[in-house]
């Protein structure tokens, strides 16, 4: 399914929503039918449940011991009723860090669109079911609509940190989140592209600096910082702003910008947070 933005907006004018274009496309490329497509992403929607649950164990800790407990110091917060954010955001940021924490502890993911951008996508869309009633049925239709837009980037621009650094990871996560946060709430096909389009310009020329070549630091961090971009965008498109830049335009932009980073901002472990000295101490004390 290679196809911009441009083109499943307008596929989604003649067959309904961007995400029964999706299921049709993967049916058609995979051999399988709706039901079983529908199905498999059923699954997948179970995982990212099962991991932001493991997360939020208190006792998790990764083997460097960088991360892990801090979604559930997160959660206590939020269930004291002291979450700044409100309890739809305060969930998603919280459920976004458990499933981070629990990728950088070894723990079964699913990578939205990669692993170290994993909490993004799974936060929002959770949370969207606890606190706004979205069924398991639309959680699927939306994650279908995130998956459009994560093609789409990948198309023309690049998932990987390694070559676009984390706009090209958490970016595109707070993308394809955005625009299952509009499905959700009854957004049409252009609004979810607009959303895509605000969180990843909220977000161009965020580098990838792992502390230790590590999905930890500041890669769980990230992934909640980017959650609130992604309700954001979502709250922008639904209000009726259109983005002034084509969406697949900023899509573009990305990519010139990745291109111009330097190796060293590349998941290379080499600049960023991953050449701060107490960082890099703790971490070599730990080894």
């Amino acid at each position: 399914m290679d196809y911009t933005l441009h083109e499943w907006v307008r596929m989604a004018s003649h067959h309904g929503s961007i995400a029964r274009c999706a299921i049709e496309k993967q049916a058609e490329e995979s051999g399988l039918d709706a039901l079983a497509v529908r199905e498999k992403m059923r699954h997948h929607l179970c995982v990212m449940q099962e991991a932001a649950q493991q997360g939020l164990d208190e006792r998790l800790r990764s083997v460097t011991g960088l991360t892990g407990g801090q979604a559930a110091l997160m959660m206590k917060r939020l269930q004291a009723g002291k979450c700044l954010a409100g309890n739809l955001l305060g969930k998603a940021e919280v459920y976004a860090l458990a499933t981070a924490e629990c990728n950088g502890c070894m723990g079964k993911i699913v990578a939205a669109p990669t692993a170290g951008a994993c909490g993004i996508l799974p936060g929002a869309v959770l949370a969207m079911m606890e606190e706004k009633g979205a069924t398991e049925e639309q959680a699927v239709d939306a994650l279908f609509v995130a998956a459009a837009v994560g093609q789409a980037i990948a198309t023309q621009a690049s998932i990987s940190g390694a070559e676009g650094g984390c706009q090209a990871e958490c970016g595109s996560a707070a993308a394809m989140a955005a625009a299952a946060l509009v499905y959700l709430e009854g957004g049409n096909p252009q609004q979810c592209a607009d959303a895509a389009a605000f969180a990843l310009m909220n977000l161009l020329g965020l580098v990838c600096d792992p502390v230790g070549g590590l999905v930890e630091v500041p890669c769980v961090y990230r992934n909640v910082g980017a959650s609130g971009i992604a309700f954001t965008a979502a709250d922008m498109a639904l209000s009726g702003i259109r983005c002034p830049i084509e969406p697949d335009e900023v899509i573009l932009a990305m990519k010139e910008v990745g291109d111009a980073l330097p190796t060293s901002l590349r998941e290379t472990g080499e600049g960023g947070c991953a050449a701060c000295e107490s960082i890099c101490k703790r971490l070599h004390h730990k080894e």
